[in-house]
């Protein structure tokens, strides 16, 4: 009897061994969860958003209860000023050490107070390498998801993504400002700009776009490049004759720094920082990249990443000086930018 209430009691405290992870889609593999639940002898229970405006308003609302959560640069600098999280315990994180110098100390979290890099995306242009190469439209230019003139070869067949930032600053970079520009008159050019594009695209999307492009429904995306890799995985899986590749445009892109941070109402920060130790270990960071191909931040993980990942100049770009981190936004900004949305989606 004594032994059946010690197992009970046992089952009882590891059943409470639960990590509330809320992420990106598609940005951890299957794999490595189970990985760390066996390391850890817990389980990650996952809930997924497909923009940082998603993730914010959640929480704005009143979500409560998770432990860990990877945004980018701008909602996190949102999140500190909130004072919604929790600072880490640095002693519990023997690997930060493999982070390299130019991802740490950031403008959104200065000494890394708050945050540990995890992946980087760049925002980019991602298309169906059979189609486009027959229609000749050009590739390395924001211009073949605004301009008309190309659009019309390929009405129907394109998206671009549901997130009013990501979207906005590609069509303000193609105009030639900055993509945290803030004038409201330089946001107004850009719905028009958008505006006279919508017409020819098939949808705002910011998670199907990943099937739709691998089955060759979708010829042209403005997505992530991890998520455009993804998608070229799964034609090759299928047999697919074409390949889909991603485009740097000229312009310029904005690259996004995500980074692991712990909320003040997380129940678990000691499996939360397990956690993020654990993927800042070489092998398990350089899986995100091999499987989901994401930009990687971590030294250690060079090492064990795929050659053609490494090489491949959409994941491990050469030259950075035309990509930008989008900056957080106060109110009033917020508000006359979630106007000008708006009018875009109804219009």
């Amino acid at each position: 009897m004594r032994y059946l209430l010690l197992l009970l009691l046992s089952f009882s405290v590891h059943a409470e061994d639960l990590l509330h992870l809320y992420n990106w889609n598609n940005y951890i593999s299957d794999r490595t969860i189970e990985r760390f639940e066996k390391e850890c002898s817990c389980r990650v229970v996952q809930d997924y958003y497909s923009d940082n405006e998603e993730m914010l308003a959640k929480l704005a609302a009143g979500a409560k209860g998770y432990d860990l959560i990877v945004p980018t640069g701008n909602a996190v600098e949102s999140l500190i000023r909130q004072h919604a999280l929790r600072p880490l315990d640095k002693s519990k994180l023997p690997n930060l050490v493999n982070i390299s110098s130019r991802f740490m100390n950031t403008w959104f979290d200065p000494g890394n107070v708050y945050s540990v890099p995890y992946a980087y995306t760049i925002t980019l242009i991602g298309y169906n390498s059979e189609k486009m190469k027959e229609l000749g439209l050009p590739l390395d230019s924001w211009a073949v998801i605004f301009e008309p003139r190309y659009l019309e070869k390929i009405k129907g067949r394109v998206t671009v993504l549901d997130s009013q930032r990501e979207l906005i600053a590609a069509a303000l970079i193609y105009l030639g400002y900055s993509a945290n520009d803030t004038s409201e008159k330089h946001w107004k050019e850009a719905r028009d700009l958008i505006l006279r594009a919508k017409p020819y695209w098939a949808a705002f999307n910011a998670s199907s776009y990943i099937r739709e492009l691998a089955i060759g429904e979708i010829w042209l995306v403005h997505g992530y490049s991890n998520d455009i890799f993804q998608a070229d995985q799964d034609a090759k899986a299928a047999g697919r004759k074409f390949r889909i590749l991603a485009s740097l445009p000229r312009e310029g892109a904005v690259l996004a720094l995500d980074s692991m941070v712990m909320p003040i109402s997380g129940p678990r920060p000691d499996l939360a920082l397990r956690f993020i130790d654990f993927m800042l270990e070489g092998k398990n960071s350089a899986e995100l990249t091999n499987l989901i191909g994401s930009g990687n931040p971590n030294k250690a993980a060079m090492r064990y990443i795929l050659p053609e990942i490494a090489d491949n100049p959409a994941v491990f770009p050469k030259d950075t000086k035309n990509l930008e981190m989008l900056r957080d936004l106060d109110y009033r900004q917020r508000r006359v930018l979630s106007r000008i949305w708006t009018e875009i989606k109804l219009k």
